[in-house]
């Protein structure tokens, strides 16, 4: 198994509140956000029934998916409301920040 390598996302300058992209690498599906001068990168997924949360209401606090409801903490990623059976929170990613670059290792 190889070691974790650095995948730049986008420039530090192409962020601002309200900024939202997906990213596709190898096998996982990433969604990076920032709202209030926080970023945060989690799953592109929701592990309920595996709807993109592209479209997904988003708070300073909670990601909302649109097909069933369920709401997650926008930090930790734990699951916060279901409508159905309960599922496993959502897969949340460190940023790192090399000089004008924000990425992510995996």
């Amino acid at each position: 198994m190889g070691g974790m390598r650095f995948y730049s996302l986008d420039k530090l300058i192409n962020l601002y509140d309200g900024y939202r992209a997906i990213f596709k690498i190898d096998q996982y599906n990433l969604i990076l956000l920032q709202i209030d001068g926080e970023r945060y990168l989690l799953e592109s997924h929701c592990p309920h029934r595996g709807h993109p949360l592209t479209e997904s209401d988003v708070s300073a606090t909670y990601i909302h998916c649109p097909l069933h409801g369920y709401r997650f903490d926008i930090a930790s990623g734990a699951l916060i409301h279901a409508t159905e059976e309960l599922c496993r929170g959502l897969k949340t990613y460190e940023l790192v920040y090399q000089t004008t670059e924000i990425g992510v290792m995996l």
